[in-house]
């Protein structure tokens, strides 16, 4: 049974075929050209690296979700990488030493111990952008921007913009003094917006009411634009951390309503997505049908700071492969090749030359070849015509 069995993947690890590939191939140079016309210039980490520099700031999550191995040449603990963001900060950190922006985009397979996020799968092709160097709203609405003109070069419709600030609940967390615990309790049910749970839990804890009605209040701030007035009003008061992250997060939204007049935007300010390392403004992209987000970013200030140097940053990443499946781009029909025979001809060898430099594929046929030409994809042929090799349709 295991001889049988032998062609069988890992769960949640994915192979593309010929067709998928061409494609996905197409999508990778459009993106990564797509970038460079905004300034990102490309990185190629290294898939593996060691433990410590792959989950610098991460939080506990991304260690859960990250292959571990020994090295046996220095006896350290290396990692796979599970989030390619840790790596782009190493780089702008350690490597390029520049005092102004940086804009770093990268592309390639990361490893997923199991399946979660917007990608279903354990192996997904992470792309994405990385702004360091500029902690003002302009760069997180660049981000946006181009997450979004990544889904639309992919061609994802239709998306759903989801948009909160985890310094506000940070800020309303460090004013009720909550230990780590207590925080991580409120958090967790706050992502499922278990409002009698949440109520409940505040009820036990040694709050003035003004503390836990802000606290309780955030899990109802979800709506439109109208959420940052009501927001506005709950939180009068909360000090200035608070107040900070919301004029930041409304500074970022007119921002973007003025770049992206037609983009509808969502605002839920108790979605904490990346809590353990975001900083600032966060951001998600929904579409319909897919109850995960199909792409997501914001700011992580500080990441670089054991890599000896602190910068502003701010980013978003997304599964090509997830784009490709969800996306409704029209693929044109593949030119069929060109079928030559198996001869040493110079004439013929000078032909295939030239027709391959003129972007045509062109396969040579093999001694006892089996298969029909069908299985080539070829829908002409070379063949001598008495006084040179000219091209015939197959028919």
């Amino acid at each position: 049974m295991k001889g049988k069995n032998r062609w069988l993947l890992p769960e949640g690890i994915e192979e593309l075929l010929p067709q998928q590939a061409q494609q996905l191939e197409q999508l990778r140079r459009e993106l990564l050209d797509l970038y460079r016309s905004w300034g990102y210039e490309l990185i190629i980490p290294p898939f593996i690296e060691y433990l410590d520099s792959l989950l610098t700031g991460t939080g506990h999550d991304l260690d859960l979700r990250t292959f571990k191995l020994i090295d046996q040449l220095s006896g350290r603990l290396l990692g796979l990488r599970a989030d390619m963001t840790p790596q782009a900060a190493r780089i702008d950190a350690h490597r390029l030493h520049r005092e102004g922006p940086a804009r770093l985009c990268y592309l390639g397979t990361v490893l997923h111990t199991r399946p979660e996020g917007f990608a279903a799968s354990r192996s997904p092709m992470q792309v994405g952008a990385e702004l360091f160097g500029h902690a003002g709203a302009e760069s997180d609405v660049e981000i946006l921007q181009l997450m979004l003109a990544t889904l639309d070069l992919t061609g994802v419709s239709d998306v759903y913009v989801d948009l909160g600030h985890v310094g506000i609940f940070r800020g309303l967390a460090r004013d009720a003094a909550l230990d780590a615990e207590q925080e991580a309790v409120l958090f967790d049910a706050l992502q499922r917006k278990a409002i009698p749970e949440i109520e409940e839990f505040l009820g036990q804890l040694d709050l003035s009411t003004v503390q836990r009605e802000r606290l309780a209040g955030l899990a109802t701030l979800n709506g439109d634009a109208e959420v940052l007035e009501r927001a506005q009003a709950l939180l009068d008061g909360s000090g200035s951390e608070v107040q900070a992250a919301l004029d930041n997060l409304g500074h970022i939204a007119a921002l973007a309503r003025a770049r992206l007049p037609r983009q509808p935007l969502h605002f839920d300010l108790a979605e904490l997505r990346g809590y353990q390392y975001q900083t600032g403004a966060v951001f998600a992209a929904f579409v319909a049908g897919s109850g995960q987000e199909i792409a997501r970013g914001g700011r992580y200030d500080e990441i670089g700071r054991v890599f000896g140097r602190a910068r502003p940053a701010t980013g978003f990443s997304t599964d090509l492969r997830t784009l490709m499946q969800l996306g409704r781009r029209e693929w044109p029909a593949a030119r069929g090749a060109i079928l030559a025979p198996a001869e040493d001809d110079p004439a013929l060898q000078e032909k295939i030359r030239m027709l391959r430099a003129q972007g045509e594929v062109v396969i040579v046929q093999l001694p006892g070849q089996g298969g029909g030409i069908a299985e080539t994809g070829c829908d002409r042929v070379l063949r001598w015509d008495g006084s040179e090799w000219v091209t015939d349709s197959l028919g």
